[in-house]
């Protein structure tokens, strides 16, 4: 009876309309996937760590402010067996602005960070070591240690450049959505299913932006960016490939 009350679908049109049409949704599915690689581009290495984090995202969106791991280590005490003064000294260190001028600075002899960290942790934490746990964060040379020495400080992006990102997003992703949603209620999709798939994609849009700037004040939210903006896309992605096999293998269904 649902698809008895449909007057058109996509199906009843010429071959040449309904492959030009697929033509532009298989081009709608291209630029899901570029626009996911392009946030991928985007966010990545703000943690300066490759690959997309949930920091990353979190610095973009509220901003991240992190303590440097081995400056963590040396304030729990770690290692315990670390005199007071090498412990000050190596916090110090970390503390300065000069972490890498002084890695190795001749001039302060045995008090040098490498003297300290080889005469303090390299037992544990080289690569040839026998702890299993501890030889996973090697401190053998410079390139390990700038890895765990330095705190980050990510700012979020600009209110300005949010603002138009916002405006940009809501009109051309809204009106995206609208016009998927109209082919969608043309394919003999049941009405039900096509109605649920409208809703999810509209409300995941609507939390996804709304949440953009809610994540400004509270950090958790940037999981709803990250759910909801991925929600989205998932949903419209399907509701393309409804409309890709209606164009494509459609046809007038019987009863």
């Amino acid at each position: 009876m649902d698809l008895q009350r449909r007057t058109f679908r996509l199906a009843d049109l010429p071959w040449g309309a309904r492959l030009g049409l697929a033509f532009l949704v298989l081009t709608l599915l291209g630029g899901l996937a570029a626009s996911m690689q392009h946030l991928v581009f985007h966010h990545q290495n703000r943690d300066e760590q490759p690959g997309v984090s949930v920091e990353d995202i979190q610095g973009a969106y509220h901003g991240v402010k992190t303590t440097a791991p081995l400056r963590g280590a040396l304030e729990r005490n770690h290692p315990p067996a670390m005199s007071e003064a090498d412990r000050d000294v190596l916090v110090k260190w970390i503390a300065s602005d000069r972490i890498s001028e002084d890695y190795d600075n001749l001039d302060l002899g045995d008090a040098a960070p490498n003297e300290l960290i080889a005469r303090n942790c390299l037992s544990c934490h080289g690569r040839s070591a026998a702890d299993p746990i501890a030889k996973t964060v090697p401190l053998e040379f410079f390139d390990d240690i700038k890895k765990v020495a330095f705190s980050r400080e990510v700012s979020p992006v600009d209110i300005k450049i949010l603002a138009a990102s916002t405006h940009t997003h809501a009109l051309s992703l809204g009106m995206l959505t609208i016009v998927v949603s109209a082919l969608l209620l043309l394919t003999g999709l049941p009405r039900r299913l096509s109605g649920l798939a409208i809703f999810i994609a509209g409300f995941m849009l609507l939390a996804d932006l709304a949440a953009w700037w809610i994540a400004r004040d509270y950090a958790d939210v940037v999981y709803i960016v990250i759910g909801a903006g991925a929600a989205y896309n998932a949903t419209t992605a399907i509701m393309l490939v409804a409309v890709l096999v209606e164009l494509l293998l459609g046809g007038r269904a019987k009863g």
